[in-house]
């Protein structure tokens, strides 16, 4: 995908890049990209760029040419580099506090910012001046180049490696190794450094290939860095390729239904025995398996009980107090209200599938991350089930919803961002609704029939 939808690029934007190994080139090439959707890009550094590095912009001027000047260059180019002077063979940005000035009296539709050097190093640490983040800033990219794997931690290779070796104890001249890409990414003090309290921060491992080992590991370094709430998501891909972003890393929770009084079965669906456990401890297992950010069970009838297996695996629950009369619908919007601010997405899981099986959950997750939709679903022989994957930008229509509705006409209204993963099994359109459905469900995984003890009647939480 473009750099524009991997950083979720709109007009009115502040874009800074900090970091190392590729700022410049992501900067420039999203502004091409920009450019050639005809919108108006304005770009400068707050640092330094090296004075060849001009010849990359289809034009470059002095910010004391004024804005009639810079309006006109945009008329005619598009893309217009602002700088303040050139000295020794460098090229410096314009002042931090002009910032304000060109966005309040220069029509362009975009702002880019180089906001941190590295000396062309494929890693680094600040020191105590970088970066250069102006306040007005919206979206932060952190970048990181994936070369610096395995590379020695030593001035050739890094920028300012011994902050990293005073703060973590990294091994001086030892080898880069994944951890330490990702936990220098998602430190307050080194990769998120200066970031503005209101901006996003998506950050970009430059230099991963498409697939292969190395893929795997970008992908390590994204879920590791992702444990910071302040990353909103972590691209990876090769800035100088056509398609510069293979994937998206995001936080993905997952919302586990199971507040249901199970009338036609006697006793909850959720707590059936399943293999040595219950139903919704084998559902909790898929999910961990699957390696989901947050998961939250909802609770409705018998809710005491639930609540008391799910402490037991560590996994938090949340009451839907309607859940009497409220439908599942009532508690998938309990469930949103209780998932953090980080989470870019969250599966929709019901709490009587047990044949959840984690395959299905990575290939819904990697179409996400793929960018194919923003709601993704798999699919069984045309038939869509669960878990469905809804992104964070639909989850306000779900919870305008009134008593009556169901989260389908929200999907539904959405045709156009759902993405299909046509599956191989029909474990995607399988719950437990009966003891029929129970013992079908037991015989197909090679499981003990086994027989539900009458419970008393009620289940109120």
């Amino acid at each position: 995908m473009k750099l524009q939808r991997a950083f979720e690029v709109v007009k009115g934007e502040v874009v800074a890049f900090t970091g190392a190994g590729g700022k410049t080139s992501a900067l420039v090439g999203l502004g091409y990209e920009l450019h050639e959707a005809g919108w108006r890009v304005l770009a400068t550094t707050t640092t330094r760029i090296g004075q060849d590095q001009l010849q990359l912009f289809p034009r470059a001027l002095p910010y004391t040419a004024g804005t009639a000047a810079i309006s006109a260059a945009l008329n005619e180019q598009g893309y217009v580099f602002l700088y303040s002077e050139m000295r020794h063979g460098k090229v410096y940005g314009v002042p931090l506090e002009t910032i304000p000035h060109w966005l309040d009296n220069v029509d362009s539709d975009v702002l880019l910012i180089e906001a941190d050097g590295a000396r062309g190093l494929p890693w680094k640490a600040p020191y105590a001046h970088e970066p250069v983040i102006p306040p007005e800033t919206t979206l932060v990219v952190p970048v990181t180049s994936l070369a610096a794997l395995g590379q020695p931690l030593d001035e050739m290779h890094v920028y300012n490696p011994q902050a990293m070796i005073d703060k973590f104890g990294f091994y001086a001249g030892g080898k880069i190794r994944l951890p330490w890409l990702a936990q220098v990414l998602r430190d307050e003090e080194m990769g998120l450094k200066g970031v503005p309290a209101a901006a996003r921060v998506v950050a970009f491992i430059n230099q991963t290939p498409d697939k292969g080992y190395l893929k795997t590991r970008a992908r390590q370094i994204a879920k590791l860095a992702l444990r910071s709430p302040r990353l909103n998501g972590v691209a990876l891909g090769s800035v100088r390729a056509a398609d510069p972003v293979s994937e998206v890393q995001r936080p993905i929770g997952a919302i586990v239904l199971a507040a249901g009084q199970s009338s036609r079965m006697g006793q909850p669906k959720v707590l059936l025995p399943w293999d040595g456990k219950t139903i919704l401890e084998h559902i909790i297992a898929q999910l961990t398996l699957a390696k989901i950010d947050e998961i939250v069970v909802v609770t409705g009838f018998y809710a005491d009980e639930v609540r008391k297996l799910m402490h037991l695996t560590g996994t938090r629950t949340i009451h839907n107090r309607a859940h009497k009369t409220g439908e599942m619908l009532s508690s998938l919007q309990t469930g949103l209200k209780a998932l953090p601010h980080h989470i870019a997405a969250t599966l929709i899981v019901l709490g009587d599938q047990p044949h959840l099986q984690p395959k299905v959950i990575g290939r819904v997750l990697k179409a996400y991350a793929e960018g194919a939709g923003h709601i993704v679903a798999p699919s069984y022989q045309m038939r869509r089930g669960h878990p469905i994957l809804i992104d964070r930008r639909y989850w306000a229509e779900l919870l305008a919803l009134e008593k009556g509705g169901a989260p389908r006409d929200v999907i539904n209204a959405h045709q156009d961002e759902i993405a299909y993963v046509t599956v191989d099994t029909d474990s995607v359109l399988q719950d437990v609704d009966t003891p029929a459905d129970y013992r079908e469900a037991l015989r197909r995984a090679g499981l003990k029939d086994y027989n539900p003890l009458p419970r008393r009647p009620g289940g109120e939480a």
